[in-house]
């Protein structure tokens, strides 16, 4: 999120003409910097670089202090990145159907990292298990980076990471990338194929970023923030910017942005509620 925000607000700051400030605020699967905007003044001088967690928190909370689809307003998605399924070398797999043949053939043993309980890396994990109807352990760990560390170490087995970390060691050969989570391969790792097309067919995951501010900041304000925001997402720079970290710039309107939240938000309350 961190890194969306930054290639994006530099892109932003010359049609602006004014500096934008990257204030990263962690927390509860990012509902603390997202409950933060929504409580703000509603000028469009505060915005969120929020992602898919949006969508996931509603289910995986009991208690949220505010309502994504009722108090953020949505201005355009940013960039989505698709997940890759990795592996440590010395597990003898070599695709998707050869590790889901192992994960059935050893029921209980072979286990699977991810950036904490509820974290896109483990509901995008449990979405595959339970489509397969596998037995794998999960291990969560505080952050990508951490798993990344453990599944290098040995410590577990796979990993369904997000391109950019894992990137660096599928190409030095430290990590066997098995699938995407995308429909499409990726560019950047074209050898690769996705989960859909190997043997899981509508099978699809993306972490995705977009802006959002306060719901009752006035729709003009939205507009102008709009028609900025996606003037920035279709220059040839920023594209390339984000291209070189495995995302992709996705310019919305901020209606289509606004569905898209909500249908993300059904499809992940229902994968919460199948894994319990």
């Amino acid at each position: 999120s961190d890194l969306s925000a930054r290639l994006l607000a530099e892109s932003v700051v010359p049609l602006l003409g004014q500096p934008v400030v990257i204030d990263n605020r962690p927390g509860a699967g990012s509902s603390l910097g997202s409950d933060i905007v929504s409580k703000s003044t509603p000028d469009g001088y505060t915005l969120l670089l929020g992602n898919i967690s949006l969508a996931f928190n509603a289910a995986l909370y009991k208690k949220l202090p505010f309502d994504a689809l009722r108090d953020l307003a949505p201005i355009s998605l940013a960039a989505d990145q698709p997940s890759i399924l990795v592996t440590t070398p010395s597990l003898p797999v070599k695709n998707l159907q050869e590790f889901i043949a192992l994960a059935r053939a050893q029921p209980g043993k072979i286990t699977y990292g991810s950036a904490g309980l509820g974290s896109g890396t483990h509901l995008a994990m449990e979405l595959l298990v339970l489509s397969q109807k596998l037995d794998m352990v999960h291990v969560p760990y505080k952050g990508t980076g951490p798993v990344i560390t453990a599944l290098l170490g040995h410590e577990v087995s796979s990993f369904l990471s997000t391109f950019a970390p894992a990137l660096p060691h599928i190409k030095s050969g430290r990590m066997r990338g098995i699938a995407v989570t995308s429909l499409k391969r990726a560019p950047t790792l074209p050898a690769v194929p996705t989960i859909a097309e190997s043997g899981i067919p509508g099978f699809e995951y993306s972490t995705w970023y977009g802006v959002l501010t306060p719901a009752r900041t006035p729709k003009p304000v939205i507009d102008k923030l709009n028609k900025i925001i996606v003037t920035a997402l279709n220059g040839q720079e920023l594209r390339q910017r984000y291209s070189a970290q495995g995302m992709d710039a996705r310019p919305t309107t901020n209606a289509e942005f606004a569905a898209y939240l909500k249908s993300e938000t059904a499809k992940w309350a229902k994968v919460v509620h199948e894994a319990k």
